[in-house]
């Protein structure tokens, strides 16, 4: 195999089976994931298309972020991405009968965003070379299945818990943007700004820093709670004090 497409995808397969295999008590069929995963493909080919488009007709409506870092990282990446990969996830998933338990709005979620991640990921890496490979696999593909994570606990929590619908729907959108544009706007802030303000250091320690709280998140998320109902689990507890799912079994 072409070592620029192992390094692509294998990040991105580690990732979905990590997520498949943890959700142990009843595994989603293989037909929907692929389903939720190659939305995720057509949500990269939409944000293609659209830069696409733009360049054509000559009118860039994100123009006026490409000097700022903050601008650029929400405008032109978080928002039209995560917005695009919930709108996917809610048609994929939202009224399907195997959408029963709350571990499985964190699961599809990550399958729709690796999906994304990949296409993304073959394009950079094509375009960079090996050493943007290696780079990616560390940082940008995990991080598209944190922000999935993230988006698929609230998403399960909104489908699940009626009176809040609403308000947990639109945390569904506004959390993965929030770690997604602030996860982007360290990573731009690092190429415009750091060597020219001297700011290297302080920006790469802000980003690991960051970085390091994402997974703590992200992992809480799948660790903590339970994958039944959602309730979090006490350290200790062995059943889940809502539903009585064996805790040991959800890890």
């Amino acid at each position: 195999m072409d070592p620029l497409l192992l390094i692509s995808i294998l990040p991105v397969i580690i990732l979905l089976g990590y997520i498949y295999l943890k959700d142990k008590n009843e595994r989603e069929p293989i037909g929907l994931l692929l389903k939720a995963f190659f939305s995720g493909t057509l949500v990269a080919v939409l944000i293609l298309l659209w830069s696409f488009v733009e360049g054509i007709i000559g009118i860039h409506l994100t123009a006026f972020a490409e000097n700022s870092a903050i601008l650029k990282s929400f405008f032109q990446a978080a928002i039209p991405e995560e917005g695009l990969k919930l709108l996917f996830l809610y048609w994929l998933i939202w009224k399907n009968k195997e959408f029963n338990e709350h571990f499985d709005g964190i699961v599809y979620a990550v399958f729709v965003s690796m999906g994304f991640a990949c296409i993304e990921n073959i394009l950079y890496v094509y375009g960079g070379g090996f050493e943007t490979g290696v780079v990616r696999a560390l940082l940008a593909v995990p991080g598209h299945f944190l922000f999935a994570v993230i988006m698929g606990y609230f998403f399960s929590r909104a489908r699940f818990t009626p009176l809040n619908r609403g308000r947990l729907l639109l945390m569904a959108f506004v959390c993965p943007v929030l770690a997604h544009g602030l996860y982007d706007t360290l990573c731009f802030a690092m190429d415009m700004y750091g060597e020219a303000t001297g700011l290297s250091s302080v920006l790469n320690v802000l980003f690991i820093a960051f970085d390091i709280k994402l997974w703590q998140i992200g992992l809480k998320a799948i660790r903590t709670h339970c994958h039944v109902c959602g309730a979090k689990i006490p350290k200790g507890e062995i059943n889940c004090p809502c539903c009585k799912q064996l805790a040991e079994n959800l890890e």
